[in-house]
């Protein structure tokens, strides 16, 4: 009596197991095969993509990675070919600079000479005139001391 008070009030299994046998049942019933199907089918996309598609992809990609690859290599000679220009008209500009400096550098020291020169002519006549006034302030001490020994 006690162990059938039990079994139905505290035992489930039975109930879970007819549950479950229900669930498996209905789930078998309505899904049916259809699994099955979709793995067929998701089996034969794969392997027509890696039989067909996968195979085309690469001849495309090998055929477009050498063309691209050409016209890159290309490019990068035609941008070696514009560095050296640019390279070569950049040190001949910095030769005219040079040039120019030089230039600028032999008139400045051409203009100092020069200015020497006609500091040294006017140091020169500028100490001729001194001796001239000197010479007339001179003469003209002398007559003045003429007249003052009178």
């Amino acid at each position: 009596d006690v162990g059938e008070v039990y079994s139905r009030l505290l035992d489930h299994r039975p109930v879970i197991q007819g549950e479950i046998r229900y669930f498996v049942k209905e789930f078998e019933e309505k899904r049916g095969l259809r699994e099955l199907r979709v793995l067929e089918n998701l089996k034969n996309t794969i392997f027509e993509t890696n039989e067909r598609v996968l195979p085309k992809c690469e001849q495309a990609m090998q055929d477009n990675l050498s063309e691209t690859f050409k016209r890159l290599q290309a490019a990068n000679a035609m941008i070696h070919r514009l560095q050296e220009r640019e390279y070569e008209v950049r040190k001949l500009q910095a030769d005219k600079v040079m040039a120019r400096e030089e230039k600028c550098i032999a008139h400045w020291e051409e203009f100092m000479k020069e200015q020497q020169n006609k500091r040294a002519e006017v140091d020169e006549e500028h100490r001729k005139a001194m001796e001239r006034l000197k010479e007339q302030y001179s003469e003209m001490e002398k007559e003045l001391a003429k007249y003052v020994s009178f």
